[in-house]
C-alpha cells in the first residue's frame, strides 16, 4: 500500500522539481513561467473542466448524505483556516481568505482519484465524481464571495453584490464548470474536431500547471511562514478527513461513498489554492508552499486514513 502511494505521487513531484530546477538554473525565466501559468490557469484547466463537466454522468448516485457531508466540513475547515489565521498569526483579512481557501480546496482529481483507484478500484470511484462535479464551483463561490465582501467593505451592498458576481462570471474556471453543465443537461454534442482540439489542450493542462507550480516556487519560499503553512496542512490533512469521517458514520454513508468522502477530504490542498491566491495577489507564499509540502505529506497521512478505513 505504501509503495502504491508513492508510486501515485512521486510522478507529480518529479513535473513541480523540473519546473522548480528548470527556472533555479535560469533555463526558464519569470515571464516564461507566468506565460504558462496564465495558459493553465485561464484556458488549459477551464477546458479540462468544460470536458469533464459535459461527459460526467450526472445521474449516478449524487448521494445527497455524501454532499453535506463532505461540504459541511469543507466549509467547517474554510472557516478554521480564516479565523486562525486571523488570530494565530495576525494576518490581514485578505491574506485569511486566501489561507481558508487552501484549508477549503483538496486536491480531488490530480490526487483523489489516482489514489482512490488504486486503493478500491475504479468501480468505487462513483463518489470522488460527485464531490468533483461541484467542487470547483463551490470552493470558488465561497471564496470569490468572501474576499470580494471584504474587499468591498464599507461600500454599499449594490456595489458588494456587482464585485461579487463580476469576479465570478470573469473567473475562466467557472466558465468552463458553467458552459459543461449546459452542455450535459441540454443534451448538446460538442463537434467532434472541437472534441478533438479540446482533448489535445487539456493534456497540457495539469503536467503545464505542475511545472508552473515548481517555477513558482523559486520565488515563494516558505521563509518566515513555516507556522502557516504547518497549520494549513493540519487542517487539510487531519480535520477535514476527521469531520467527514465523523459526518458520514452519523449519517450512515455506504461504504463505497464514505470512503470517497474520507479520501478526497485527505487529500493536500490542491494546485487551486495557489490559483486563488495568484489572483487576488494575497499570501501567495503560503499557498504555493502549502500544496507543495501538504502533497509530500500526504503520504504518511493518507497511508494513515487508508489503514483506518480498512
Amino acid at each position: 500500500m505504501f509503495q502504491s502511494l508513492i508510486d501515485v505521487i512521486l510522478p507529480v513531484f518529479l513535473v513541480i522539481g523540473a519546473g522548480y530546477t528548470a527556472t533555479r538554473s535560469g533555463y526558464f525565466r519569470e515571464a516564461h513561467i507566468d506565460g504558462l501559468m496564465k495558459f493553465t490557469q485561464g484556458f488549459a484547466i477551464p477546458c479540462l473542466l468544460f470536458l469533464a463537466i459535459a461527459n460526467l454522468d450526472l445521474s449516478a448516485s449524487f448521494d445527497p448524505r455524501l454532499l453535506a457531508s463532505f461540504y459541511s466540513a469543507a466549509g467547517l475547515c474554510f472557516v478554521a483556516g480564516m479565523v486562525g489565521a486571523r488570530l494565530i498569526f495576525a494576518r490581514e483579512w485578505e491574506d485569511c481568505i486566501a489561507i481558508g481557501f487552501c484549508c477549503l480546496f483538496s486536491n480531488s482529481v490530480l490526487l483523489g482519484l489516482p489514489i482512490t483507484e488504486r486503493a478500491y478500484g475504479p468501480d468505487n470511484l462513483t463518489g470522488n465524481f460527485a464531490i468533483i462535479a461541484i467542487h470547483s464551483p463551490f470552493c470558488y463561490c465561497v471564496g470569490i464571495t468572501v474576499m470580494e465582501v471584504f474587499r468591498n467593505r464599507g461600500h454599499g451592498g449594490a456595489q458588494m453584490i456587482k464585485s461579487v458576481l463580476s469576479a465570478m462570471f470573469k473567473n475562466a474556471l467557472i466558465l468552463g464548470i458553467s458552459l459543461g453543465f449546459i452542455v450535459n443537461l441540454t443534451g448538446l454534442g460538442v463537434p467532434g474536431v472541437v472534441d478533438e482540439a479540446l482533448n489535445l489542450i487539456t493534456r497540457a493542462a495539469l503536467p503545464g500547471a505542475l511545472f508552473a507550480l515548481g517555477g513558482v516556487l523559486v520565488k515563494y519560499r516558505p521563509e518566515g511562514d513555516l507556522r502557516a503553512i504547518i497549520f494549513v496542512c493540519c487542517i487539510s490533512l487531519l480535520l477535514h478527513p476527521s469531520l467527514v469521517w465523523l459526518f458520514g458514520s452519523s449519517l450512515a454513508l455506504p461504504q463505497d461513498l464514505f470512503r470517497s468522502g474520507v479520501l478526497t477530504a485527505a487529500m493536500a490542498p490542491g494546485f487551486n489554492a495557489y490559483i486563488f491566491a495568484n489572483m487576488y495577489g494575497r499570501a501567495k507564499r503560503v499557498a504555493a508552499s502549502s500544496v507543495l509540502v501538504g502533497t509530500a505529506a500526504s503520504i504518511l497521512t493518507v497511508w494513515l486514513w487508508l489503514t483506518l478505513l480498512g
